[in-house]
């Protein structure tokens, strides 16, 4: 192999494909108006992995790798570090390929996610405060035990299984130019890079907390960041590693960074438009299609939704925050005379204005308020910025009552915040 040919190729992806044909499934691709009117693009694509086996694209490569391991190598098992999909792909592949299966986790990891793991038939190891350590301890296992280890993301065989998405995508949607995918360490990305053409635009996509791969690409050798900060903890990766980095220099076209109120504003847009769970890591393809961070016009763009693997208590929340980044939602200070008697009036003002009361609490008094009036905070959602704006001021006018704070966005789905 010449020096410069990355190590995956369009062969390794078709062979995967065989090999995985009768275990993963074919997700639908789903044709947005809404996010290509949004956008501009001349039309969307969503790739649903978040109904892939497992909730995510993880089981592709997993099971590409373990089904390619010998005899021994099956009997002796395999071990994996994971907090997230990649421990539950491991999972159901060793459970198919009757393969014992060791996953590492840190004591952070929700019980869910141990329990869904566990679910799939295997040995769950609790071990270390953060990923690197449960990642040491998994190689630690892998030497004393001679197990072998399956890396999320540097195998030549997790990315071709990975790339399988990328020939699903070439059939479901053949006018395809430009496909947006997220990144952690790279492994999704240079398989659907590996198994489409030149003719279409591959770009990446990090959070802003986590983003390494721009930085190893114009600089020609990998960029590790010291900390990650994000809400996406799927790809809430360091850096790229020696597999995935000799293939996105030579097939990867760009990489765009987004931030995480731009993730949760996708996450809502999901959640109201296609009625689809989507995990942060699995939006960022679309927070940056929406927030402009790549210019699409009039293209056929396809966005991979790589996962839906959502706590729902944590999904909630993100989705709130990206009503507010929608101007669709506002949190709302009010000064009362008293308690009790405005709220029957507030009610009746917000039915009147068609606006919904999410949230009403007792609230402190800030400087500047009088000490005869009380504080009660609302969260109120509508149908946008225009909208809340008018049921503030309604609110104001009421009798004993005003607005003394508030926090609402006022110019477009990522734009800028009016605060008061």
């Amino acid at each position: 192999m010449a020096e410069d040919t990355p190590p995956v190729s369009l062969a390794d992806v078709e062979a995967a494909r065989e090999r995985i044909a009768d275990v993963v499934h074919r997700t639908r691709l789903d044709r947005s108006r809404t996010f290509a009117d949004l956008s501009g693009a001349a039309s969307v694509g969503l790739k649903l992995e978040t109904f892939q086996r497992t909730g995510s694209f993880k089981i592709r490569g997993a099971y590409n790798c373990m089904a390619q391991l010998s005899p021994a190598e099956r009997a002796r098992g395999v071990v994996a570090a994971s907090a997230g999909n990649h421990a539950q792909g491991v999972a159901l592949a060793g459970r198919l390929l009757d393969v014992p299966t060791t996953i590492v986790v840190p004591r952070i990891t929700p019980a869910a996610k141990i329990a869904a793991t566990r679910g799939y038939g295997a040995e769950v190891v609790v071990e270390g405060d953060i990923y690197e350590r449960s990642y040491e301890h998994a190689l630690e296992l892998a030497d004393r035990d001679g197990l072998e280890f399956v890396h999320p993301f540097d195998d030549e065989r997790i990315v071709a299984g990975q790339g399988t998405i990328g020939l699903e995508l070439r059939e479901q949607y053949p006018e395809i130019e430009t496909v947006l995918v997220p990144i952690g360490g790279g492994g999704l990305i240079s398989g659907v890079a590996t198994a489409l053409d030149e003719e279409v635009r591959v770009v990446g996509v990090q959070p802003t907390g986590a983003a390494h791969a721009a930085r190893s690409l114009e600089k020609g050798e990998i960029h590790e960041l010291e900390d990650v900060d994000t809400v996406a903890d799927g790809i809430a990766d360091t850096r790229l590693l020696e597999t995935t980095f000799a293939v996105m220099r030579e097939r990867v076209d760009g990489v765009v960074s987004v931030t995480d109120e731009q993730i949760a504003a996708a996450m809502a847009l999901l959640a109201e438009r296609e009625n689809v769970v989507v995990e942060a890591a699995g939006a960022a393809g679309l927070a940056a299609l929406l927030s402009g961070a790549l210019d699409c016009e009039d293209e056929h763009v396809g966005v991979i939704l790589s996962g839906g693997n959502a706590d729902l208590t944590d999904h909630a929340d993100l989705v709130r925050t990206g009503l507010m980044e929608l101007g669709r939602y506002a949190n709302v200070r009010l000064a009362v005379d008293d308690l009790a008697d405005p709220l029957g009036a507030i009610a009746d003002r917000l039915a009147d204005h068609g606006a919904d009361l999410d949230d009403v609490r007792r609230g402190r008094r800030a400087g500047g308020d009088r000490p005869n009036r009380r504080s009660l905070k609302l969260g109120l959602e509508g149908s946008g910025p225009d909208h809340l704006r008018g049921v503030i001021d309604a609110l104001d006018e009421l009798d004993g009552v005003s607005v003394a704070a508030h926090d609402l966005r006022t110019d477009g789905p990522f734009g800028r915040r009016e605060r008061t």
